[in-house]
């Protein structure tokens, strides 16, 4: 059987299309197709592929003969600087601005609400600035009464052992101050009265001052210190010894620079000279003591000057009201410890801590010699000089330096 009957009887019965007829030409090399491709010139196999043709050199570049033989190269694209790379996520100025304003927000909810808190929180004395005949008229700035009770409520009887505080009941007082602060601006003055003062207390005599708060508490006391002085008091702020260790601890201790050696035992103290952190315990005993110096008690007011300047100072300081695990329990100590007037409030007391923190003057009451009163022994205070102090208080000037020198 020839090849054209084996093809034919290959084909699928029923295909009638004729088999295309064999091209009787050359034969043809392996690989090559086996008919003419569409579109092709045909190839003979004796042919030899025609070589590319030289550039000639009659090109033209941009509509001018160029010169030379080399073939046209691309325009080569000029360097361009490498981009920065976006950012994915970056935060716009808008949203950084949005995020500000929220977190103030929160800040100002917060404060508020703490405000709020800390005002119910207040404990109250109803009567102590009430009106009476005769009570002193209002003068330029504000005046404080600030009074150290040496009340033990609040202390249990280990805690009476440990702070030696003995174990008297009732409230007498352990410390008075009066804190003037000014209206424009000037620096405040804070003045201690001696407990033992030589006064005259209204319906009493002349006794010792802090027999007033004995026999009347804080308004007859009030009342007193409003008639020797000539000064209406606007605020009026109490303390008593176991808030007083409270408020210490909360702000971690105070450095407290001590001048000589103390040891008291009746204070449960026991001090070397120079500059300590005190707890609450032993700065309750540091202004209690009544060791040291030639004239007991006036060295007493001025370590109690000193340590309220500092305690003070250190509850204002921006590291103790920014962390919360300091100024909450800063604020729940000082709402627990003190006891002020109906008519002082929440921003009363942070402009009393501002003052205080500010650098006050602060003097005593000038005295000389003693005075023999219905309680003992009083110191007796030097008239002439001490008009001039609480006049210059009254009209919201500066206190005179020979005053402040005396004092």
């Amino acid at each position: 059987m020839s090849e054209d009957d084996r093809t034919r009887a290959m084909r699928s019965p029923g295909d009638g299309r004729p088999l295309p007829r064999r091209d009787e030409g050359p034969p043809r090399s392996g690989g090559a197709p086996a008919h003419p491709i569409p579109g092709s010139a045909p190839t003979r196999a004796h042919e030899q592929p025609r070589a590319p043709e030289e550039p000639r050199s009659s090109a033209r570049v941009y509509g001018k003969a160029r010169s030379g033989d080399s073939p046209v190269r691309p325009l080569k694209k000029p360097p361009q600087e490498p981009r920065e790379p976006r950012l994915r996520g970056r935060i716009k100025g808008a949203t950084i601005l949005k995020i500000i304003a929220g977190a103030l927000a929160v800040l100002l909810v917060l404060a508020v609400v703490g405000f709020f808190w800390i005002n119910s929180r207040i404990q109250t004395i109803d009567g102590v600035l009430d009106e009476y005949e005769g009570r002193p008229a209002d003068t330029p700035g504000t005046n404080w009464l600030l009074v150290g009770s040496d009340s033990r409520e609040g202390l249990t009887a280990a805690e009476r052992r440990k702070l030696a505080t003995g174990r008297a009941v009732g409230r007498r007082t352990d410390s008075m101050m009066l804190l003037h602060i000014p209206e424009g601006g000037d620096r405040p003055t804070l003045v201690s009265l001696p407990r033992d003062s030589a006064v005259s207390i209204p319906g009493q005599g002349r006794n010792k001052l802090n027999a007033a708060f004995a026999i009347g508490g804080p308004q007859l006391l009030t009342r007193t210190i409003e008639n020797v002085t000539g000064i209406r008091i606007d605020n009026y702020m109490e303390v008593g010894f176991a808030g007083f260790v409270d408020i210490v601890d909360a702000v971690g201790g105070v450095e407290i620079c001590v001048k000589s050696p103390i040891n008291d035992p009746k204070a449960g103290l026991k001090l070397k000279k120079g500059c300590q952190e005190m707890d609450g315990g032993t700065a309750l005993g540091y202004v209690r003591t009544r060791k040291g110096g030639a004239l007991p008690d006036f060295e007493r007011t001025k370590r109690q000057r000193q340590f309220l300047s500092a305690v003070v100072k250190k509850a204002a300081s921006p590291l103790v009201l920014i962390n919360p695990f300091t100024s909450i329990p800063l604020a729940m100590g000082a709402t627990d410890a003190v006891r002020v007037d109906t008519g002082t409030g929440a921003f009363d007391l942070l402009s009393l801590g501002l003052a205080m923190g500010g650098s006050p003057v602060t003097t005593v009451v000038p005295f000389g010699g003693n005075e023999s009163v219905a309680g003992g022994q009083a110191v007796k205070w030097e008239t002439t000089r001490a008009i001039q102090l609480f006049d210059a208080l009254k009209e919201d000037k500066p206190v005179p330096k020979d005053v402040l020198d005396k004092g």
